[in-house]
C-alpha cells in the first residue's frame, strides 16, 4: 500500500530550479543578483525558494 504524496519542496537546488524555469545557471544568478529570486542559506549550501520561482513567473506574465 502507497502512502500520501510526498510535500511539494519549499526550496530547490539552483540547478533545479533553472530547470523548473526554463533558464540556464547564469540567468538564474543574474535573476538572484538583480533580487528577483529569494534564497536560502544552508551552511555553504544555496536553496532557491520555490514561492520566489512562482511570484518570479507570476509578475513576468502580467508585463
Amino acid at each position: 500500500m502507497s502512502g500520501p504524496p510526498p510535500p511539494d519542496p519549499i526550496c530547490v537546488r539552483v540547478n533545479d530550479a533553472a530547470r523548473m524555469i526554463g533558464v540556464g545557471r547564469t540567468k538564474l544568478y543574474a535573476l538572484i543578483a538583480a533580487g528577483e529570486i529569494d534564497t536560502v542559506r544552508l551552511g555553504k549550501a544555496t536553496r532557491i525558494t520555490t514561492a520566489s520561482l512562482h511570484e518570479l513567473i507570476k509578475r513576468r506574465s502580467a508585463t
